[in-house]
Parts: structure tokens; C-alpha cells; sequence
């Protein structure tokens, strides 16, 4: 296999001057040749041409830059190729304020990508000055029009050898575009790959979590007068269900793609909240945790599960790396419009000029070995991505090894009221029983729905199969069935199919209930012939509305 070319030494070598632009006519590449003639350095690259290249101001007549930029804006909306006439357009000299008079002969071409949009433009000219001059010498000067035939002739067929060097770069471009392209496409297939698999992980997570929701209500139905441990469940269950909101949407902490749930939050029941969450972790081997916060409100615009996620992070940060019987603070204050949250742990430090390191991705404090803790190294820069999605930042300082480290987030603050920690609605009576029909493969599902909707006055069978959907539904009616679309057998929209083609089907309420909530997958739901189209984990509030909306 002959070797690859160096594309860039032969545009170097090429003798036509040429020039290559974006398609906002700013500088990219340029060749010797085109050095050589316009008098140039290579400083020119990565300049707009016409700041490079302006008018002579002294030449009230001077055209050039107009009609330079009306061939490349013509050669970027058709994406063909613009021959100009013969076009006097002075450069600058050396000398400030100079131009030197000089005509070219220029062509501009498009260099297109697959889908047939103009990435670059190349600015091919010839400098025919002394041709011009020439032509202007009166017939009385017979030799010199004679010499300045020939040079023309030379100059033709110069050009000619140099537009057959340049079709042949073109072609050379062509090839490396197409394997760009192929490369491309390899990229992009996988990317799906990748958002599959993503997809995937995310909606088997959905299951256990959905679980464990269900569970939790059910143990908030069973203890009416509420458990510590059952808001702790609450809180971290919403987080987990978030986060894998933001697997299934492709998102990731650390590009900063994430969606912000905003609303006023007042930062000290976030420090609250989270603080008591990891209190115990922290009372292990004797270490403590304390938290100072003012009397007033600290009120900000922000997403309640990511504040505290920042917070989490960071004392779970502090408690990797302080030793037993070491101790953690957390501070929070208010002034001229920023909150200030700080946690400040007596743990093994870090090089000063090390604090920045410490918010890339998988960066570790400490180095690796058998006693490095537990992770991945992400914590701080989920933490940074996060603060900065709120206008915030974040900051770390140490002594050095063995004095401690401080962690500083700056939010700014609002003046809105933050609501009360929402509490869970009690949940109502139905206002009419309902025979419904639960389609899930996971048995923990299986089992928890239907004991939560008896609980509400409704009349619950629950099967695993969509075989054992089709018959249940043939032998006894019901009036709503609650389906999940991956089942062992066939999927959930094959089933709502089966259901709508019969005689009966159309007064049935079907509800889709998965793991998979884009944008696509609602629409696949809603063409099969379901009614509505829930995500897992389903809060039983939200469950009991549809319910009530579908037996109006």
C-alpha cells in the first residue's frame, strides 16, 4: 500500500497562491506562494481576509473588498465555484499607511462536506500585475508588447499546470473527506451504541428503584404517624430516580448537560437535610460533624436534589479523607447577594497547588494504594459542574499535607420566600373501586401494586406474562389495565394492540408503565393504543390521579 500523502506539504508546495477560509471568510491556511505574492507572514492565519486585506483608503475608486466579498458570499450560498474578472486590489506595504497597487486574477471554490454544506472556501489568485502594466504600453512600444505577449503565454500556461495541480489537491481532499466521512459514521454508530446501552442500564435500574418506592409508600401507609428512616428513603429514593433520568436522556454530571429543577430553596434545610442523612456514617471510628447556619433564611434559585447532591459530595469527600477521630464543619452564610457554604474537615490535606487538579474527572486526593478510599473520582467535579449550572462556583484550599481542607461553593442568592419542605399529601379515598389488571414481570412490583391499590377501595389482579394479559382480559373485564412494556414474552404495545382490535377494546384504559420515557418511546405508546404513558419508579400519588382522571 503506497504511502498517505502529506496533504498539507503539498498545499505548502503548490505553486498558485492560495488561501483558505471558513465560510465566515476568516483565515485558516494559507501557502507559500500566496505569502510570496501578497507580501505576507503567516500571522495572517486565524484573521478575518478583510482585516488583513482592506481597501486602499487613499483610492476613492477602490472596489476590491466589495467585490471579493460578493464572489465569497455568492461561493458559500450556491456552493459553486465564483470566477472573478480581472480585479485591481491594492496591499498594504511595510510602510504604515502605504498600498501597493496590484491586480489579480481570483477564483474561489467551495470545499463541501457529505451532506453538502460549504466548510471552507479556497481563494485561488494570480498576481497579473505586470501583465496589466504591460498592456497598457502604447503600440510604439512594439518589443515591450511583444515581451508582455510572451510572459502572458507563459502565464497561461503556467496557470494551466497550476489548475491541474490544484484539481488534483482537490481530489486528494475529496479522498481524505470521504474518509473522514467514513469515520464519521463510525463515530456516530457508536454514539447509539453507546446511548443504547445507556437506555438500557437506565431502565433496569428503574425496576429495583420502582420497588423500592412502592415499598416505602406502603411502609408510610403502614405508619401513619411517619419514621426518620422513611423521609431518609424519600429523599435518597428521588435522587436515585434523577439521576437515572439523566442516564436514560444521555446526560452526564460532568459535561454539564444536566436540567435544573428550579425553585427557591432555602440552603439551610438542604445543610440539614443532607447532614443528617450522613450523620452516622460519620459518627463510625469516632469522627463528628457539626454545622453552624444563621437564624435568617439563605434563599437561592435552584434544584433542591442537586444542592444537596453537592453537599452529599462534599462530605462524603471530607469523610474519605479524615482520619478516626477527626472532625468535619459545615458553614453557611449570607452577604452581598451570595450564599457562602463552606465544609472544613482536619483530614490529610493537599498540596496547595493541587486544589484545582482536584475537580477533574476521576482525580483522587490521595494516591493509589491499599488504603486509598473507596471511588471514582468524580465527586468534585460533579460537585463543580453542578454549582456552576446554578451561576455558582467552587473552590479548595489547604496548608498542605496533614492540615486540613476547605471547600468553599459561592450561590448567588434571590429575594423569592423558599416554601416548606413539601410534605407527602395524604392520600384520599377513591372515588369509585376500579377492576384493574397489573402486567409486570418483576415480581416485587407485582407484588407491591396491587396491595397499595386494595389499600384504595380498587379490585387488583396481577400476572407477569403478555399471554396471561390477553387471557385475563378475555375471561373477566376490566376497566383499566396497567402494563409494562418490556415483558418476557411480547412487548407492552403488542399487547395494547391485541387489547384495541377487540369489540371491546376502545373502552378499556390502558396505561403504559416503563422504564423507557423519551420522547419516542411516548409516541410508540400512544400509537399502540395506550392512554397514558407512566415512568418507573411511579409515585402512588401521581398513580391515584391518573386513576381518578380516567374514571371521570
Amino acid at each position: 500500500m503506497p504511502d498517505v500523502p502529506d496533504f498539507r506539504l503539498l498545499f505548502d508546495a503548490t505553486l498558485s497562491p492560495l488561501l483558505i477560509l471558513d465560510p465566515d471568510f476568516t483565515i485558516v491556511e494559507v501557502n507559500r506562494a500566496y505569502l510570496t505574492a501578497t507580501r505576507t507572514e503567516r500571522t495572517i492565519v486565524g484573521r478575518p481576509i478583510f482585516d488583513v486585506f482592506p481597501d486602499n483608503p487613499e483610492d476613492p475608486s477602490a472596489d476590491g473588498v466589495a467585490n471579493l466579498r460578493r464572489s465569497l458570499e455568492t461561493v458559500r450560498a450556491s456552493g459553486r465555484t465564483d470566477t472573478m474578472s480581472l480585479q485591481r486590489y491594492d496591499i498594504p506595504t511595510s510602510e504604515e499607511g502605504v498600498f501597493a497597487e496590484r491586480y489579480w486574477s481570483p477564483v474561489n471554490s467551495p470545499v463541501v462536506d457529505a451532506e453538502g454544506r460549504v466548510v471552507f472556501i479556497i481563494h485561488r489568485v494570480e498576481d497579473v500585475t505586470e501583465f496589466v502594466h504591460l498592456r497598457r504600453v502604447g503600440r510604439e512600444q512594439r518589443r515591450a508588447v511583444a515581451d508582455a505577449q510572451m510572459r502572458a503565454e507563459g502565464m497561461e500556461i503556467d496557470l494551466f499546470v497550476r489548475a491541474r495541480e490544484i484539481r488534483e489537491v482537490n481530489e486528494q481532499l475529496s479522498r481524505a473527506n470521504a474518509e473522514l466521512d467514513a469515520a464519521g459514521r463510525r463515530l456516530r454508530e457508536e454514539q447509539r451504541a453507546k446511548d443504547r446501552f445507556i437506555a438500557t442500564l437506565s431502565h433496569e435500574l428503574r425496576n429495583p428503584l420502582a420497588a423500592a418506592s412502592a415499598a416505602t409508600e406502603l411502609l408510610a401507609l403502614d405508619i401513619p404517624d411517619g419514621h426518620p428512616a422513611l423521609s431518609v428513603l424519600e429523599r435518597q429514593l428521588g435522587t436515585l430516580a434523577r439521576m437515572s433520568n439523566d442516564l436514560l436522556d444521555g446526560t452526564r454530571a460532568v459535561t454539564g448537560r444536566l436540567e435544573l429543577v428550579r425553585e427557591p430553596v432555602d440552603l439551610r434545610s438542604v445543610v440539614d437535610g443532607a447532614c443528617a442523612d450522613i450523620r452516622g456514617l460519620f459518627e463510625h471510628e469516632g469522627r463528628t460533624l457539626g454545622a453552624v447556619l444563621p437564624p435568617d433564611p439563605v434563599v437561592v434559585d435552584g434544584d433542591r436534589l442537586r444542592l444537596a447532591q453537592v453537599l452529599t459530595n462534599l462530605l462524603s469527600n471530607a469523610l474519605k479523607y479524615t482520619r478516626p477521630g477527626g472532625h468535619t464543619e459545615v458553614g453557611l452564610t449570607a452577604r452581598d447577594g451570595r450564599a457562602r457554604l463552606t465544609v472544613r474537615d482536619d483530614g490529610i490535606g493537599f498540596e496547595p497547588d493541587q486544589a484545582e487538579e482536584l475537580f477533574g474527572v476521576f482525580m483522587r486526593a490521595a494516591p493509589a494504594g491499599p488504603d486509598t478510599p473507596e471511588g471514582l473520582g468524580l465527586g468534585l467535579a460533579v460537585v463543580r459542574t453542578v454549582l456552576e449550572l446554578h451561576g455558582g462556583e467552587i473552590t479548595a484550599h489547604s496548608e498542605g499535607p496533614g492540615k486540613g481542607a476547605t471547600f468553599t461553593a459561592l450561590l448567588p442568592t434571590t429575594d423569592s420566600t423558599a416554601p416548606h419542605p413539601p410534605r407527602p399529601a395524604p392520600l384520599r379515598a377513591a372515588p369509585r373501586a376500579l377492576s384493574i389488571l397489573i402486567v409486570e414481570d418483576n415480581t416485587d412490583l407485582a407484588a407491591t401494586y396491587p396491595t397499595l391499590l386494595e389499600r384504595q377501595g380498587h379490585q387488583v389482579e396481577a400476572v407477569h406474562t403478555g399471554a396471561d394479559a390477553l387471557s385475563a382480559t378475555t375471561s373477566r373485564p376490566f376497566d383499566v389495565v396497567l402494563c409494562d412494556l418490556g415483558l418476557p414474552d411480547m412487548d407492552g404495545y403488542a399487547i395494547a394492540r391485541a387489547l384495541r382490535s377487540r369489540p371491546d377494546g376502545t373502552g378499556l384504559r390502558l396505561i403504559a408503565v416503563s422504564g423507557f420515557s423519551q420522547g419516542t418511546d411516548r409516541a410508540l405508546s400512544r400509537a399502540a393504543g395506550f392512554d397514558a404513558h407512566l415512568t418507573k419508579p411511579l409515585p402512588l400519588t401521581d398513580l391515584l390521579d391518573l386513576l381518578e382522571h380516567l374514571g371521570e
